[in-house]
C-alpha cells in the first residue's frame, strides 16, 4: 500500500474539519470577490464562513429540519458553500443537484429523493414555483439564495443567516453541538443519468473525510494557496478536490466567470492552483503554444526546455525563471494543475510540467469520493493516473494476457451503496466490499495505474462528461415506430466524441404513421422526434446524427446487441 507523503492525522467528519481549521486559518481569507472598483477585492474570512455554516445550520434545525434532506441547486456560488456545510454538518442529509438538468429531470430528482426543504438561485424560480404550486413533492421549504427577506411563502437565505445569529446569541446551540455520526449517509449525489436510470450514491463523512485525509498526505497546499472554482460543486471532483480541500487546509476560493474568462480570472485572483477536466487543460497548452509560435519564439523556448530538463537531473530547477513570460500570462503565481474525469493528453501533461507548472491527473468515481489515485509530489509517470491513494486497496479482476481487467478498489472512502437499489448495489460492490468501477486497466510493476477505456461502453467525453448508450437508448425506443435502437460515439478530428444512433424502425408502423412515401423523408421524420427527445435532456447528451435501417441490430441468443459487432456496421 502507498505511504504518505505528508503526515496528516485528518479528521472524523466534516464538522470537526470546520472546528479545527478555523481555529487554525479564522483569520485568513476563504472566499474572494470582485468589486465594482477594478482591482479591487473583498474577501469573506474562514471565521465570516464558519460563522454563517453556523447561523444557517442553526436556524434551519429550528425550522424543524433536524436529520432531514435538504437539497441544493445553483451556479457555483458562495451562498452554495455555506448551505452545503450547514446542512451536512448538523442539520440533515445534503442532496447537490446538477445545476444543468432541464426542469422535469430537477423535478423527478426531488420527488426520487425526499427532500424536505430546497435552497437554490434565482435562476430556478420558475422551476420552483411550478414545483410549488403543484405540491406534489414533499418539500416544506423552498429557500432563496437571492432574497434578501421572505417573499410569497419563499425563504430568504440572508434572511435564515440572520436570524439564526440571534439564536445563537440567544444561547441556541443545536447545531453547533449536534453529533455527527460519520457512518451513516450525510450526502445523497445521484450519477448523471436520466431520472429512470441516474442512481443515488450514498456517501459518509468517514467517506469524505478519509478521502481528504488521503489527497492531504499526497499533495501539498497550504493557506497561501488560491484554488479557481470552475467545474460544479455538485460534482463530487470540485465539491472534493476544489471545495472541502482548500477550506481544510485554509486556502482562498475564488469563482470562474465563465470559460470565456478563465485565463483572465487565474491572472485577476492570482490563482495558484485549479482543478478541472483534461479539455480545458489541453486548450490552454494549446493557446500557450500557439502565442509563443506567434511571437516567434518557439525555437527558443524548445531550447530552453532541453536546458532545463538537463538542468533538473542535478536537482537544479529554472523552469519558472527561465518561461517567466509564459508563467506572467496567467499571473505568475500558478504552480499547480490537477486534471480528472477522462483522460489527458500526455502531450498537455508533459508540456506544463517541462514549462514549470505542475501537472497532475487523477481518477474516481462519485461512489468513491470521488479520487481513488493520482499523481502526486512524489509519482508520476506520464500517461498514468498515478498510484492508488494511501487508504485505498485496488487491483485487477479478470486480467487478460496483457493485465487488463476491470479496476476494483476498496478502502474507506468507498460508499455505503446506491439509496433504494439493492440490486446495483451488488452488481457494484462485492461481498468483499470491493468496488467495481466499471472502468478497464492494468498495473505496472511499480504501482502505477494505466485506464485502457470503459468496460461497458460508456462514451467519455473531452469535458468529464459521461454518456450512458442504454439511457438514451431506452429514451429513442420510446418514439413511435421505432423497434430498436443503438447509441454510440463518433470519433471526431479533436479526440472528442459526436453522439450518434443507429435507429431500427417497423416499416408498416413508421410509414404509416408519419405519412411518408420514401425513408428521406421518413429519417427527417425520425430525427424531428430525436430533437425532441435531446430537449428533455442536458445538452452534453443530445444525440447528433442518426442513421435508420429496417434491419434488426445484431445480438446475442439471449437478445442482448452485440455492440462490438454493431460498431463496425456504422463507423
Amino acid at each position: 500500500m502507498r505511504e504518505q507523503i505528508y503526515k496528516h492525522e485528518g479528521y472524523n467528519n466534516l464538522k470537526e474539519m470546520l472546528q479545527k481549521t478555523g481555529e487554525l486559518y479564522g483569520n485568513r481569507p476563504a472566499y474572494i470577490f470582485k468589486t465594482d472598483e477594478p482591482g479591487k477585492f473583498r474577501e469573506i474570512t474562514h471565521k465570516e464562513f464558519r460563522d454563517e455554516i453556523n447561523s444557517l445550520g442553526t436556524k434551519l434545525i429550528e425550522m424543524g429540519l433536524k436529520d432531514k434532506r435538504i437539497a441544493v441547486i445553483s451556479e457555483n456560488r458562495y451562498e452554495w458553500a455555506v448551505a452545503y456545510l450547514a446542512v451536512v454538518t448538523g442539520t440533515g442529509i445534503v442532496v447537490p443537484l446538477d445545476k444543468a438538468l432541464p426542469d422535469n429531470e430537477i423535478e423527478n430528482l426531488i420527488i426520487r429523493s425526499e427532500v424536505e426543504a430546497i435552497i437554490y438561485s434565482s435562476k430556478y424560480d420558475k422551476i420552483m414555483q411550478e414545483i410549488k404550486e403543484k405540491n406534489n413533492t414533499k418539500i416544506k421549504y423552498f429557500i432563496s439564495m437571492d432574497l434578501t427577506k421572505e417573499q410569497n411563502g419563499i425563504f430568504s437565505q440572508k434572511g435564515l443567516i440572520n436570524e439564526g445569529k440571534e439564536l445563537i446569541e440567544k444561547g441556541n446551540t443545536e447545531f453547533l453541538n449536534a453529533k455527527i455520526d460519520n457512518e451513516k449517509m450525510s450526502i445523497m449525489l445521484f450519477t448523471s443519468g436520466t431520472t429512470a436510470m441516474s442512481k443515488a450514491v450514498m456517501l459518509s463523512h468517514k467517506n469524505i473525510c478519509a478521502n481528504l485525509k488521503d489527497i492531504t498526505s499526497v499533495i501539498k497546499i497550504d493557506e497561501y494557496d488560491r484554488f479557481l472554482s470552475f467545474l460544479p460543486l455538485h460534482h463530487t471532483f470540485e465539491c472534493t478536490v476544489g471545495f472541502l480541500y482548500p477550506v481544510s487546509r485554509g486556502g482562498a476560493i475564488a469563482f470562474c466567470e465563465g470559460i470565456r474568462h478563465i485565463a483572465d480570472n487565474i491572472k485577476e485572483y492570482q490563482i495558484t492552483a485549479m482543478i478541472s477536466v483534461p479539455i480545458l487543460f489541453e486548450s490552454m497548452y494549446k493557446r500557450v503554444m500557439k502565442s509563443i509560435e506567434k511571437k516567434g519564439k518557439l525555437k527558443t523556448v524548445k531550447k530552453g526546455i532541453k536546458i532545463s530538463q538537463f538542468l533538473l537531473k542535478f536537482g537544479i530547477d529554472i523552469r519558472k525563471k527561465l518561461f517567466k513570460e509564459i508563467h506572467d500570462t496567467l499571473g505568475g503565481k500558478v504552480r499547480l494543475f490537477v486534471a480528472g474525469g477522462a483522460a489527458l493528453d500526455p502531450e498537455a501533461e508533459k508540456g506544463f510540467n517541462q514549462l514549470g507548472f505542475t501537472m497532475y491527473q487523477g481518477y474516481g468515481l462519485t461512489e468513491s469520493s470521488p479520487v481513488i489515485a493520482a499523481e502526486d509530489d512524489k509519482f508520476q509517470r506520464l500517461g498514468s493516473i498515478g498510484k492508488a491513494f494511501p487508504s485505498l486497496e485496488v487491483k485487477i479482476d479478470n486480467p487478460n494476457e496483457e493485465g487488463v481487467g476491470e479496476l476494483l478498489a476498496k478502502g474507506p472512502s468507498i460508499m455505503l451503496g446506491y439509496y433504494n437499489n439493492e440490486e446495483a448495489t451488488k452488481e457494484t460492490l462485492d461481498e468483499e466490499g470491493f468496488l467495481h468501477t466499471g472502468d478497464l486497466a492494468k498495473i505496472d510493476k511499480d504501482g502505477y495505474i494505466f485506464i485502457s477505456g470503459r468496460k461497458k461502453f460508456v462514451i467519455v467525453l473531452k469535458n468529464g462528461k459521461n454518456i450512458y448508450p442504454e439511457e438514451l437508448e431506452t429514451l429513442i425506443n420510446k418514439i413511435e415506430g421505432i423497434k430498436e435502437s443503438f447509441v454510440y460515439g463518433k470519433p471526431e478530428p479533436d479526440g472528442d466524441y459526436k453522439i450518434c444512433a443507429k435507429i431500427v424502425y417497423d416499416v408498416d408502423i413508421a410509414k404509416e404513421y408519419y405519412k411518408v412515401s420514401n425513408e428521406e423523408e421518413l429519417k427527417e421524420a425520425i430525427w424531428q422526434e430525436v430533437k425532441k427527445v435531446n430537449k428533455t435532456m442536458p445538452a452534453y447528451k443530445y444525440i447528433r446524427e442518426i442513421i435508420i435501417t429496417n434491419e434488426e441490430l445484431i445480438k446475442t441468443t439471449t437478445q442482448k446487441v452485440k455492440r462490438f459487432e454493431e460498431i463496425k456496421t456504422v463507423l
